[in-house]
């Protein structure tokens, strides 16, 4: 007969014994996994009445004056004006503009900063302002909150926050979503090695390149945002047959 002296306790007896972990609970990566939760909980509660937004991704290195930063002030301003709520990160540079842009339109202007190993400032443009611990819950909500992506230069966050889109678009996951790439010199020489060496290679398809759209004029960037809410066809084959291609290869499960 067990005596009890041998048994393994079970998970409630250790939870409320506190045998889980002698750390302080602050301590625990289940506490970590709680303030993961709370910032996707606070997230989707501070956004939830933003109404109709735009994402404007772009380097925190352009400084005001220069021309991108001014392009992407006329850009978030047309935006503004054509009823969209304006979304960023909340730091300096594409950001900043981005925001500038949208108080100049008198439209709804959201900062998503990140705790940075150096101090990140929320720039002065901002309405809605939120801090994020980590990378991947502010990515949740910069793009659930958003329409659509316009995307100025920048670098590895940029490119990181533009994949992670084109993904989602090509698995089926999101669904008439324009991303837009902003200065057809800067991107060119990407968009040459994806033609040229991930399609050339087959690792993407024909089509998985008209999920993206460029151009160096704001006018056109806002209509092509305009348009995909206004005919919610348009974006539908190019992100129809990318996600055929997926099926394809992942199986019938997408």
């Amino acid at each position: 007969m067990n005596d009890g002296k041998n048994s393994r306790l079970t998970e409630d007896e250790k939870f409320l014994a506190g045998a889980e972990d002698t750390r302080p609970f602050q301590k625990t990566i289940t506490w970590q996994v709680m303030r993961v939760m709370g910032e996707l909980v606070e997230g989707l509660d501070r956004l939830a009445d933003v109404g109709t937004a735009v994402t404007i991704f772009g380097s925190a290195r352009v400084r005001p004056g220069e021309v991108q930063y001014d392009t992407a002030v006329a850009t978030a301003r047309l935006l503004g004006e054509a009823g969209f709520s304006i979304i960023t990160g909340g730091g300096p540079g594409i950001m900043e503009a981005g925001n500038k842009g949208a108080r100049e339109a008198g439209a709804l202007s959201v900062g998503l900063n990140i705790q940075l190993p150096f101090e990140q400032h929320v720039n002065p443009y901002v309405d809605i302002s939120m801090e994020f611990r980590h990378f991947f819950t502010r990515k949740v909500m910069l793009i659930r909150a958003a329409r659509g992506f316009v995307i100025f230069p920048g670098g590895f966050g940029t490119l990181d926050e533009t994949f992670e889109a084109l993904t989602l678009i090509q698995t089926g996951k999101l669904k008439n979503f324009p991303v837009v790439l902003f200065g057809s010199a800067y991107w060119s020489g990407l968009l040459d090695w994806l033609r040229g060496t991930m399609l050339a290679e087959g690792k993407i398809s024909a089509g998985d390149l008209e999920l993206l759209i460029v151009t160096d004029s704001p006018r056109e960037a806002v209509d092509f945002i305009v348009r995909s809410q206004e005919d919610a066809t348009w974006r539908g084959r190019p992100e129809a047959e990318a996600v055929e291609v997926a099926r394809e290869v992942y199986g019938a499960g997408l």
